[in-house]
């Protein structure tokens, strides 16, 4: 018995051994071929950097709103307000990233790195021409933009220098994005996660010093927080410009990749175009949602934002996650393995949902003392425990949802889920939304228990469509 004993005490030091080493090999990077070799190994040489690279990204929407909920409701309304809007500018590098991703990932299954490398450097001439075009227009419209969004005239006045300087420094959203795209696909996934760990790291250094002025910097409220979060990103650029040219990466960029090449611009744009759709019918929605939402008001919209960045803090992770099941898929289909993929989906889909599930049901037992730490006045708080507590119900099946969407994209099948969202989103949930808070709920709780309701049916959708297997045949 003692000896059965020892033994069994070897063999789980072996175990621990093996994990320490395999998470270490996960965040220093790794050589592995996702196409061959175990698929659990896989998963987690992917998953865990792109969990922690999102993890950061979660936590700074966290940091964010505790330091503008110093500075009254609002502030934070316009916060809110200005990321509803700015989520359009998501859409379109969500949407150009999801290409690029499916691209590379494509280029590497079939062992073409130059070819990968060619996506890359005519990406950074797509992400830089809009950027100007967007920057410019934002930045100039700023308080317009707020002001159709139903912002009130004292938050306008005093806080319209934090949108336009969002807009204005919208490149370094647009290149973190489709740079860290470039990565994912490859499989460097360690890469961008210390790229977002090192961009929002420094923006956590300077938030709180030019939000309240903390030493020599100056007290710029609200637009503090645009000014660290600009520079904050915009260092997380060069720092992936380092690694593109000078890194030890699965993608290495030379002057001959930035040559302009048209035809394969547009290859990417063309792509591209589900995505983007995809991204612009969701976040639109999520824009008409905080105009129903501020229809009753700065408190109503501070508890929406307030519960907004709790959930981020969940979601992204997850999505993170689910970034893995892109990268693979992709691999994958490029290597002629489609049974493999879909293995791959299923099982990530699994620990997604286990993940998520386990933490919405923390958070509907025990929202009160999350939200406590964000603020105390009683209406903002009603509203945010209540927004939180409907969300909440849906995430099991968000999990689920998240990974095939992103099975999808990975696959360069961006025109699924774009069709899913366009009947999720704009047919069933913002009329539902108007009708529930305007006639049956009276209040913005009819706006939060159509999302939990959209959500829901999107991930049934997907799961029926993604059954079919369509997506194994597509061709990028």
């Amino acid at each position: 018995m003692l000896q059965a004993l020892k033994q069994r005490a070897q063999g789980f030091r072996s175990s621990v051994i093996e994990t320490v080493a395999l998470i270490r090999e996960s965040l220093n990077g790794s050589d592995q071929d996702f196409t061959e070799g175990p698929m659990n190994r896989a998963i987690i040489l992917l998953a865990i950097p792109m969990m922690l690279e999102m993890t950061m990204e979660s936590i700074f929407a966290i940091v964010d709103i505790y330091f503008v909920s110093k500075l009254g409701a609002d502030a934070i309304a316009t916060l809110g307000i200005t990321e509803a809007v700015i989520t359009l500018l998501y859409a379109v590098a969500i949407g150009l990233s999801m290409a690029v991703t499916a691209l590379v990932a494509r280029r590497i299954g079939e062992h073409n790195p130059e070819g990968a490398a060619i996506v890359a450097g005519q990406s950074l001439w797509v992400g830089v021409l809009l950027s100007l075009m967007i920057g410019v227009s934002g930045a100039v419209y700023a308080e317009d933009l707020l002001r159709l969004m139903g912002a009130s005239q004292g938050a306008i006045a005093e806080h319209a220098g934090y949108t336009a300087i969002m807009f204005g420094g919208c490149g370094s959203i647009l290149l973190l994005f489709l740079i860290n795209g470039v990565f994912r696909g490859a499989g460097d996934a360690s890469i961008a996660m210390r790229v977002l760990w090192f961009a929002n790291g420094v923006n956590f250094v300077l938030d709180p010093c030019l939000i309240f002025g903390l030493g020599p910097f100056p007290e710029l409220g609200l637009a503090g927080a645009a000014v660290a979060t600009t520079i904050g990103r915009s260092c997380g650029v060069a720092l992936q410009l380092y690694y593109l040219f000078f890194g030890k990466t699965r993608v290495v960029l030379s002057r001959c990749h930035l040559r302009p090449r048209f035809d394969e611009m547009l290859h990417l744009v063309q792509v591209s175009i589900g995505g983007i759709a995809q991204f612009f019918i969701a976040t639109s929605s999520w824009v008409l949602l905080m105009k129903i939402v501020a229809g009753y008001g700065s408190v109503a919209i501070a508890g929406y934002t307030i519960a907004i960045r709790i959930l981020d803090f969940i979601i992204l992770p997850a999505w993170g996650l689910s970034n893995a099941a892109a990268t693979l898929v992709g691999q994958n289909l490029g290597a002629q393995q489609p049974e493999r993929a879909e293995q791959f989906v299923w099982r990530v889909a699994t620990y997604n949902f286990v993940f998520l599930m386990g933490i919405g049901i923390v958070l509907i037992a025990t929202p009160n003392p999350i939200i406590m730490i964000f603020t105390d006045e009683p209406a903002i708080f009603a509203h945010a425990v209540s927004c939180l507590r409907w969300l909440s119900y849906g995430l099991g099946l968000f999990a689920i949802g998240l990974v095939l969407t992103q099975a999808f994209n990975g696959a360069g099948d961006t025109m699924t889920p774009t069709k899913i969202n366009f009947l999720a989103f704009w047919i069933i949930q913002l009329p539902l939304a108007y009708w529930l808070a305007e006639h049956i709920v009276q209040g913005p709780d009819g706006v939060f228990i159509a999302i939990f309701l959209g959500e829901s049916l999107m991930t049934l959708i997907a799961y029926a469509i993604f059954r079919r297997g369509h997506w194994k045949l597509i061709q990028i």
